[in-house]
């Protein structure tokens, strides 16, 4: 391995080298160690990952640290087919969407933290208002293919799994701390080790800054112990546990266009809203090796996350205290003199078990690999908006007291053939969800049930160790949210499951020495997607139709080093996504109830008026490059430009926004924003110093106009060390 990459690993990881870049994988890495730690890993080695029949990339440890990425959007943009879309400037409530999939509050993508859900309601309520801090993970996995049916229970488009780190064979860690622009801190501490059977880490993160806007600002602390106990030779124990706070000035409205003309891209009068969330989390994982080819792995989690939210205004269109008038003209509002606010009070708890059998075969004379297992899953939703006097702070009115319950079990089973240089894959998912709903302001309530059968087939072939091609297709699901499946009456809303076909065709390849390139064309055919327009809290109503999404991403790496043997090293690396198609094929017909489906966008949905329109939020093109380079003393600089295309924010497809609207519509121009990293490691300390600058140019942009207009983050310095001892 080359001497540059050694002293990134976190200590209880190996790298194993594909096309010269680094996989980091989260097994024991000395040879004194005993320890099997029990991780549910998609990639556990450089055979594994041959023989999956589908994309795959593996983000490394030495990839984030070089970049210097300071929030999980940043990390992500290096993937293709990932679609990363900032919010807040911060990365604490991330919209990812993957292959032309609507990102918002990340409800179409799957996120997993060492192989267990990581959303606080991946069935009942599949967003995003919590995410740990990028420092705490090792590596990041995204799958897209067949093979994600083994997870579940969103299987559209990908799949993200984040690995943490293991304890290492001897005591060591690390003390980071890093400071810049707008009030940017970010202190970091990670030591663990190894005695006789046990091993132990911690890693506790502190970050605070201001936000990509006025009165924003954020203030998060993470802690993380992981524990791991060899049992004896056949059993392995790994506990974790987690506890995530965050308190923040922040508000969930954006702006309207009138506001940003008058009073620039970074205005935000809400200085009185704020943000406060805890979550707590635990896991014990129990590896059992039945003998050398058959392995039991066991998960059992559970997650508690707590989040009130007081916001004066939720969106561009609220009109409390008459904002909504003035906004609209672009005239200043004054917070203080409005006596309300809103409390959107949130208690989520999830849990479950999970089994998972992986058994090594010989049938027939052929070579087979067996995945199956089962998960019962558990959620509560406890969901409380509270309205009050600002000035007074007395509680007016009860807006909602709802009780949500999801009980989700599911079964998977996936038999890899090896016949010499192919593989053959054929798995089946199945899931069964009941839904219950109780509103406790009028003791209405409801149940609801729904089952699917996702089958899934795969085919790899790897005639030598330089190239692997691949092609797949399984069936999408994505389960309704129980408060869209359930109204707030207790009946039952015919709204049903997301379903595709997904098909896609791709190669690995390490050509020669310090190359590796993957490619796929995918297409995803939606017999079914349920589409929010530009709210995501559903003021815009929900509606379902079929859509089509089609395209190729692209992943290149090359290291000028390796190939032509020289410790100096330049390399090249691009990640680029291609969305050709992102359409309705159908007209939409409205979920909602009442008379939310008779606005004008509604109606217009339900007769077609928009099939061939692009779906909003999916920009045809998306790439990030890097250019570098690494000097053998230590030194490495490197160049980062991240493209994303223009996109529409409606249905409607809706071209230059209004002078005076709401901010909610009009098209979102394509930009351009170049990142800057050094690094130097001092080997006489092992320490290493960096420095890196963000939107080196300040490029003012557009991100989001969902509940208004939201802007990118403006030019970060940033500075810091790591002492490794």
């Amino acid at each position: 391995m080359p001497k540059k990459y050694s002293h990134l690993l976190i200590p209880g990881q190996i790298a194993i080298l594909l096309g010269h870049s680094p996989i980091l994988l989260a097994v024991p890495a000395a040879e004194d160690s005993e320890l099997e730690m029990p991780v549910v890993e998609i990639v556990d080695s450089a055979e594994t990952l041959q023989k999956i029949p589908g994309t795959i990339n593996v983000l490394t440890q030495e990839e984030l640290f070089e970049s210097h990425v300071f929030n999980v959007n940043e990390a992500l943009r290096k993937i293709p087919g990932v679609n990363a879309r900032d919010e807040e400037g911060f990365g604490m409530r991330p919209n990812i969407g993957i292959r032309g999939m609507n990102p918002t509050r990340s409800t179409k993508t799957l996120l997993l933290e060492d192989g267990i859900p990581l959303s606080y309601a991946p069935y009942g309520d599949n967003a995003s208002y919590y995410h740990p801090p990028i420092e705490r993970f090792a590596s990041i996995e995204v799958l897209k293919g067949p093979s994600q049916i083994l997870y579940g229970p969103q299987t559209i488009t990908g799949t993200i799994n984040y690995l943490t780190p293991n304890p290492p064979s001897k005591p060591g860690g690390y003390l980071s701390f890093t400071g810049g622009t707008r009030d940017f801190y970010d202190g970091h501490f990670n030591y663990g080790g190894t005695v006789g059977d046990f091993g132990g880490l911690v890693d506790i993160t502190h970050k605070e800054s201001r936000g990509a806007r006025d009165n924003t600002h954020s203030d998060i602390n993470d802690f993380n112990i992981k524990g791991v106990y060899d049992i004896d030779a056949s059993n392995a124990l790994t506990i974790r546990a987690n506890y995530f706070q965050e308190d923040s000035q922040l508000t969930y409205s954006g702006i309207t266009d009138a506001e940003m003309r008058n009073f620039g891209i970074r205005y935000n009068p809400f200085k009185n809203d704020r943000m406060m969330t805890d979550r707590w989390g635990t896991s014990v994982t129990h590896q059992y090796s039945i003998n050398n080819n058959a392995t039991l792995t066991t998960n059992v989690y559970w997650s508690h996350f707590h989040r009130d939210w007081w916001r004066q205004a939720s969106t561009t269109t609220d009109n409390q205290c008459g904002f909504n008038t003035a906004r609209l003209n672009g005239v200043a509002v004054n917070p203080d003199a409005c006596n309300s606010i809103q409390g959107r009070l949130r208690d989520y708890y999830s849990y479950g078990v999970e089994p998972r059998l992986h058994v090594n075969h010989k049938t027939l004379g052929v070579d087979n690999e067996l995945d199956i297992g089962f998960r019962a899953h558990f959620e509560e939703q406890q969901r409380i908006q509270e309205n009050k006097q600002f000035l007074t702070g007395t509680i007016t009115s009860f807006a909602e007291r709802n009780e949500r319950e999801t009980d989700a079990y599911s079964g998977f089973a996936q038999n890899r053939f090896i016949l010499g240089d192919w593989s053959l894959t054929p798995g089946v998912r199945i899931e069964h969800v009941d839904f219950r709903r109780l509103n406790k302001l009028t003791n209405a309530a409801g149940d609801t049930t729904l089952t699917e059968i996702l089958p899934a087939f795969g085919i790899a072939h790897t005639p030598n160790d330089k190239i692997t091609t691949f092609f797949g297709f399984h069936g999408g699901f994505a389960p309704p949210r129980a408060e869209d499946t359930l109204s707030n009456v207790g009946t039952v809303v015919d709204v049903g499951p997301e379903k595709s076909w997904n098909y896609e065709v791709g190669v690995r390849t390490k050509p020669y020495k310090g190359a590796k390139l993957d490619a796929t064309l995918f297409h995803a055919d939606f017999l079914q997607q349920n589409a929010v327009g530009s709210i995501a809290g559903g003021s815009t109503p929900l509606a379902a139709g079929q859509a089509l999404y089609q395209g190729a991403e692209l992943s290149a790496r090359q290291d000028f080093g390796p190939l032509f043997d020289s410790d100096h090293n330049v390399y090249l690396q691009a990640a680029y996504t291609w969305v050709g198609t992102a359409e309705m094929t159908s007209a939409f017909r409205c979920l909602a109830t009442g008379t939310d489906c008779n606005n004008d966008t509604a109606r217009a949905m339900a007769n077609g008026n928009f099939v061939g329109n692009r779906l909003p939020y999916s920009p045809e093109h998306n790439l990030t490059t890097t250019i570098g380079y690494a000097h053998p003393s230590g030194f490495d600089l490197h160049l980062e430009t991240v493209y994303v295309g223009e996109q529409f924010s409606d249905f409607a497809n809706t071209g230059t926004a209004p002078v005076n609207g709401n901010g909610q519509t009009g098209k979102i121009d394509d930009y351009v924003v170049l990142n800057v990293a050094t690094t130097y490691h001092a080997k006489p300390i092992n320490t290493d110093f960096f420095v890196s600058l963000k939107n080196l140019l300040d490029e003012t942009y557009i991100v989001d106009r969902t509940r208004g207009i939201l802007p990118g983050s403006p030019r970060l310095v940033q500075a810091g060390f790591k002492v490794n001892f």
